[in-house]
């Protein structure tokens, strides 16, 4: 019997409310990881109303889940074509039927053998999710699929050995010890930490650069004002010079006066 997204809907228990029941991250590594990705998600998603992110959030996708409380709740997922507004879960039957379009696991040494084993044939075979990858923060081990004829198969990696995700229109690749987002010109996607931290530092050299343009300008004043003053030496010493010659000339011509007022020839000396 196939049931409609509705009937489904009707037929389920009412969950709305329902809290996530996700296990806390494995280790410090694993939170920081996820919290890296979900600070680059969300700001490069900023002002998007059409798009839905989430971290260690639960998935409820049946009844006979909600039984066993046979919980998956991806560590990051993505759901496109759909309003980011807040969640306690995410109940598949509330959502007209809709199963994450993204979804990354953080590989754990609890958890590994599920994320690449159980997860992976749900994520396949039961969410029918576009895309799946995986990263251990600790051994650094990463691999991608997509799904293709109903199957998994491996994304193959760039000349960089990143993986192009066709969902979110980026690449994962592994930049510093840490899994990163990149453009698809090959451009790291930034944190609005690092963006501020960018933005103070060009700041700072713009700052660097003005003082120095500034010193620059004073030194040039200061050789201006320097040649100014070596000029007015100059003319000055000239000047002494121009006087000290005026000076003699006319103590010798009164020298010469007071001679002939004598009745001394001054030629007949030479």
């Amino acid at each position: 019997m196939v049931l409609t997204v509705d009937e489904l809907a009707g037929a389920m228990p009412d969950v709305s409310h329902l809290e996530s029941c996700e296990p806390p991250m494995e280790s410090p590594e694993h939170y920081k990881q996820l919290a890296l990705l979900m600070a680059c998600l969300d700001w490069i998603l900023k002002g998007r109303d059409d798009i839905f992110t989430a971290a260690n959030l639960s998935v409820y996708y049946s009844e006979e889940q909600l039984t066993n409380k046979d919980f998956r709740g991806p560590d990051l997922f993505v759901v496109k074509d759909v309003k980011p507004r807040k969640r306690a879960s995410w109940v598949v039957w509330h959502e007209d039927g809709r199963y994450p379009d993204f979804i990354l696991e953080l590989l754990s040494p609890s958890t590994s053998n599920i994320d690449k084993g159980l997860k992976k044939e749900l994520y396949q075979s039961k969410f029918r999710t576009p895309e799946y990858f995986w990263f251990s923060p600790i051994t650094l081990e990463f691999a991608g699929f997509r799904l293709i004829a109903g199957k998994y198969e491996p994304i193959e990696p760039d000349d960089s050995d990143r993986l192009w995700s066709e969902v979110l229109g980026l690449f994962l690749g592994i930049w510093e010890g840490k899994l990163r987002f990149f453009r698809e010109n090959g451009e790291l996607v930034l944190t609005p930490e690092e963006i501020a931290i960018q933005q103070q530092q060009r700041a700072e050299q713009q700052q660097q650069r003005a003082e120095q343009q500034q010193q620059r300008a004073e030194q040039q004043q200061q050789r201006a004002e320097q040649q100014q003053q070596r000029a007015e030496q100059q003319q000055l010493e000239k000047e002494q010079e121009q006087q000290k010659r005026l000076e003699a000339e006319a103590a010798l011509e009164a020298l010469l006066q007071s001679l002939r007022d004598r009745g001394i020839n001054p030629d007949d000396l030479v």
